[in-house]
């Protein structure tokens, strides 16, 4: 099994690249990637690493049982999710659903108005997670510093995608955070 760092510097590879091609920011992706499929580790079904669920645009899914929080109570259901043949395919889904998708496009369009990312972190996870800590969590994560790290050592990677990714307004105070998922 790749071990963590590994993990982390290939989802990095892709977010930049994701975010040069469709605006959808790098932090976020990876925050919720880290999130939804512990750091990497654990992706629901095949290759979904970000709880994606079903769609009439997905063609291969799966059924698993998670925990959702309804009425303020966690609860087990058994949901279907995307299925994909790969890391990448997971995150090229992912940026189109936060970009283009139309449970976030209010969110998407305020982002790409004012690029605070903070805010649309918390925007998308009241509408992407049941759990109530996701949107603290997810912006923890987002301004973590191995998480700053990989973001800029695929950038130095990749120079021409240097210029074409912001770096987000985030609080530079927030410092790591345990790592809780809500998927299985």
């Amino acid at each position: 099994m790749e071990n963590l760092e590994t993990r982390l510097n290939e989802v990095a590879r892709i977010a930049v690249r994701l975010e040069q091609e469709t605006g959808c920011p790098a932090h976020l992706l990876i925050a919720q990637w880290a999130i939804e499929s512990k750091w990497g580790e654990k992706p629901v079904g095949h290759a979904n690493y970000f709880g994606v669920k079903r769609a009439a645009r997905h063609t291969k899914w799966c059924t698993v049982s998670t925990r959702e929080v309804v009425s303020g109570k966690s609860v087990i259901e058994n949901l279907e999710f995307a299925d994909y043949d790969s890391l990448a395919d997971s995150c090229r889904d992912y940026a189109w659903l936060i970009t283009q998708g139309a449970p976030y496009r209010a969110a998407w369009a305020r982002y790409q108005a004012d690029r605070d990312l903070r805010t649309l972190i918390v925007t998308v996870a009241g509408t992407y997670a049941t759990d109530p800590n996701y949107a603290r969590l997810c912006t923890t994560i987002s301004g973590q510093a191995n998480v700053e790290h990989v973001i800029a050592g695929a950038l130095q990677e990749e120079p021409t995608n240097a210029a074409l990714v912001s770096p987000p307004q985030t609080d530079p105070t927030q410092k790591g955070a345990e790592i809780v998922t809500s998927r299985p």
